[in-house]
C-alpha cells in the first residue's frame, strides 16, 4: 500500500481513534498527541503485515495513552477532588451532538481520572468501545481473566458517577432557569433548580479566570448558590452551549473564552456542576464560531 492510500485509510479512522483517546486522556490536545503518534507508527511500519488496520490502530493509541497515564500519574500535583477535564464545546443543537463520537459526559471523564491508568484502559475499551478483553489483555500485560477485573473495578467506580436523564430539551430548559436566576441575583430561583446534595467542582488551575481564585469543591445546595451569586457578575457573558453533548453553559468575554460549566441534570435538578476556569487551559480549547 503506499503512503497516499495509507495516509486516507487512517484519516478514516482518525475520529474513532480521537475518541478513544479522549476518553481515555481527558484532555484534547494530549488525545491529538496520541493519534499523531499513531500515524508516525504506522508510517514507520510494513502496512503489508496488517490484517485489520482500524484494531491495529486502537492497540497502537491505547499503548500510547496508556504510557502518557502512567507518566501523568507518577508527576501530577494537582488534586483529584478539583481536577476537571477537558470539555469539548459545541453550537450543535444538542439532539445532533448527543450523537456525535466525542460526546462523553463530563463528569463520567472525572470519575475517570481517579482510576487507575490499566483500569481505565479495560473500562474504556470494553465497556465504551465494545473491544474483547482478549484483545485488551495483551496491552496491559495482563490475562484476559485478570484484564476483567480491572474492567469491573472501574465499573463499580463509574456506576457512583451522577449521570443526567435522557431529556435533552428539559436539561436545557434548567440550565437557563439556572443562568437566568444567576444573573438576577434570585437565591430561591437557584435553590429551586438544585439537588439539596448537589457538588460543585470548579478548576481554576494555575491560571484562574477573574472571579475564581482557587480550585474548590463544594456540597450542598445553600453553598453552591452562594458561589454562584459570588459569580454573578459575569453571568451577563454566559450563554448556553453543548457541553460533551447535553447543555451548558460557556462564559465569553471580548471572544476570550473564561469558564466552561457542564452540570449533571435529574429529575429536573442539577446535581452536579463541573467548570473549568483555567485560562492556561482554555486558551487551548476550540471555541465555535
Amino acid at each position: 500500500m503506499n503512503q497516499d492510500d495509507l495516509a486516507r485509510q487512517f484519516e478514516q479512522n482518525r475520529r474513532h481513534l480521537r475518541a478513544v483517546a479522549y476518553r481515555m486522556l481527558g484532555s484534547l490536545s494530549e488525545a491529538e498527541d496520541a493519534v499523531q503518534e499513531a500515524w508516525l507508527r504506522l508510517s514507520r511500519s510494513d502496512s503489508s503485515e496488517i490484517a485489520n488496520l482500524g484494531g491495529w490502530l486502537t492497540t497502537v493509541v491505547s499503548r500510547v495513552c496508556l504510557d502518557m497515564l502512567r507518566a501523568r500519574k507518577s508527576r501530577r500535583e494537582d488534586p483529584y477532588d478539583t481536577y476537571v477535564p477537558d470539555p469539548v464545546v459545541s453550537r450543535l443543537d444538542p439532539e445532533e451532538e448527543a450523537v456525535q463520537t466525542d460526546s462523553v459526559g463530563l463528569a463520567m471523564l472525572v470519575v475517570l481520572e481517579t482510576l487507575k491508568p490499566a483500569e481505565r484502559l479495560a473500562f474504556v475499551l470494553h465497556d465504551l468501545f465494545g473491544v474483547s478483553f482478549d484483545e485488551i489483555a495483551p496491552i496491559v500485560d495482563k490475562t484476559p481473566a485478570a484484564t476483567r477485573q480491572l474492567a469491573s473495578r472501574a465499573r463499580r467506580r463509574v456506576q457512583g458517577a451522577p449521570t443526567s436523564d435522557g431529556n435533552l430539551g428539559r436539561q436545557r430548559e434548567v440550565v437557563e432557569a439556572f443562568l437566568a436566576a444567576s444573573r438576577s441575583g434570585d437565591f430561591d430561583g437557584l435553590l429551586a433548580v438544585l439537588d439539596p446534595d448537589v457538588v460543585l467542582r470548579a478548576d481554576a488551575g494555575a491560571v484562574p479566570a477573574t472571579g475564581l481564585a482557587t480550585s474548590r469543591l463544594v456540597r450542598g445546595a445553600k453553598t453552591v448558590v452562594e458561589q454562584a451569586l459570588l459569580f454573578g457578575r459575569l453571568s451577563p457573558h454566559a450563554q448556553v452551549a453543548t457541553v460533551n453533548g447535553a447543555p451548558g453553559l460557556v462564559t465569553v468575554v471580548d471572544g476570550r473564552l473564561l469558564g466552561v460549566m457542564s452540570p449533571e441534570i435529574r429529575d429536573g435538578r442539577i446535581v452536579e456542576i463541573n467548570i473549568l476556569a483555567d485560562l492556561s487551559r482554555l486558551e487551548s480549547l476550540p471555541l465555535p464560531a
